[in-house]
């Protein structure tokens, strides 16, 4: 008897050996093809990949685990870099979210990351709300999903974007207390403790919210929020445990204080000017627009007035913005940031971003600069001997048209991570038990 799977019954099976034949694999570096490629999976990882057209034994490999990819394209997984899946669906607007307990929206993370999987996002980076629990849920096949890195609860102060009492609540909140997604804290000596707090309780990095955001009640999008001490001593915890900050800023202001002093990566930086974006660059900042939430908010009517109207204002100038964030020379990754029920647009990122953006670019921050910003640069975002077998199986070619990821359904053939078959719909290859 295998005690293991006594112990924990969800244990997946062993994985299959799979080899890809007369693969075409899509190069997000070089911005290139590799055609007729021999590429062998074994243990997660890809173990061998023949690109010269010598021969390469598959004895090892039944036949029905050879799978040809003649006239199909084989690219990375893709990498959202901001999501929240806490903000489940089941409700119409943002006022319903502030009555949804811990409980209701647990339950229903399942079914977001379900999706999020079959969408291609081999891996999510949760920029509050996501806990440790539903991480190893996903890590040791209880639930399918992508592969998590949390934040845990983002760090807001008091009456800044994450603190989501209205301005008749009079309600005080103490040190380390929880709003929605994130964490109520002021003054740095909380700063230290409650950004350890995070990383004790599983976190992989920290969120701040640096500036004034469109879903909060009581602040307004040029707020500059924490004192520079304050955000001091969150880099310092952070980097003391081998991580990083990233922050939710949308300004030049809030951009430059936060990158001045030692965060990593800026989320949204919708309102930036050419000044701060250089600045980034200089600095080896990341930034992640999240274009398609605005888009999608202002469509479904998921905002009060007040927040919608602060919606209307970085909408706008957001899309204007990316263009001149990557000429100026600034690593851009992918981000969707929708919540509620929203969701279903993660891929429509895809072609938002078309309209300004090369193709290259665009899938660029979708693999290789998101892999970079998480600090999985040397196992994620390549298809390469050594990193992990994360495969997309496409019908087309995403540098010709980057738009067919937001064409799951006619576009994406198969899912494969960690060397497993997740989804398929496609006959020539099955889906792992």
């Amino acid at each position: 008897m295998d005690v293991s799977r006594v112990i924990k019954p969800w244990k997946l099976d062993p994985q299959r050996p799979l080899a890809f034949v007369n693969a075409t694999i899509i190069d997000p570096v070089q911005g290139q093809l590799i055609k007729n490629a021999t590429i062998r999976i074994s243990d997660g990882k890809i173990i061998q990949i023949v690109t010269d057209g010598s021969a390469t034994s598959l004895e090892d490999i039944t036949e029905e685990n050879i799978i040809d990819l003649t006239g199909k394209y084989l690219c990375p997984g893709l990498i959202d870099c901001h999501v929240h899946i806490a903000v489940v669906p089941g409700e119409v607007d943002l006022r319903a979210y502030r009555d949804m307990t811990e409980r209701t929206s647990l339950l229903r993370q399942p079914h977001v990351l379900k999706t999020m999987l079959e969408r291609g996002f081999t891996s999510i980076r949760d920029c509050g709300g996501a806990t440790l629990a539903i991480k190893e849920a996903v890590e040791e096949g209880v639930i399918p999903g992508p592969r998590l890195f949390i934040a845990g609860y983002a760090l807001s102060q008091t009456g800044g974007h994450g603190d989501m009492r209205g301005p008749h609540d009079g309600q005080l909140c103490c040190g380390g207390s929880v709003s929605g997604i994130s964490r109520i804290v002021d003054g740095p000596a909380e700063c230290y403790k409650y950004a350890r707090e995070e990383l004790r309780q599983g976190a992989d990095f920290i969120k701040i919210m640096g500036g004034g955001g469109v879903s909060s009640p009581t602040d307004r999008i040029e707020h500059v929020q924490f004192s520079d001490e304050e955000i001091r001593a969150i880099v310092t915890v952070a980097r003391n445990a081998g991580t990083y900050v990233t922050s939710h800023s949308y300004t030049p202001q809030a951009v430059q204080q936060a990158i001045k002093l030692g965060v990593r990566g800026i989320e949204h930086g919708n309102l930036i000017d050419l000044e701060t974006a250089k600045m980034m660059a200089e600095m080896g900042v990341f930034l992640t627009p999240t274009l398609i939430a605005h888009v999608m908010a202002k469509k479904m009517n998921f905002l009060p007035a007040s927040a919608a109207a602060k919606n209307d204002e970085v909408l706008e100038q957001g899309l204007k913005m990316m263009k001149m964030a990557v000429d100026a020379g600034v690593t851009v990754c992918y981000g969707s940031d929708l919540l509620g029920p929203m969701h279903f647009a993660q891929s429509k990122e895809f072609s938002v971003r078309s309209s300004y953006l090369t193709a290259l670019q665009i899938l660029q921050s979708a693999t290789v600069n998101a892999a970079r910003l998480i600090m999985q640069e040397d196992r994620l975002g390549q298809i390469r001997e050594g990193f992990v077998a994360d495969l997309l199986i496409l019908e087309g070619n995403p540098l010709e048209d980057i738009t067919i990821l937001d064409k799951v359904e006619e576009s994406l053939l198969a899912v494969v991570k960690d060397g497993r078959v997740v989804t398929s719909r496609w006959d020539k290859i099955k889906v792992d038990a």
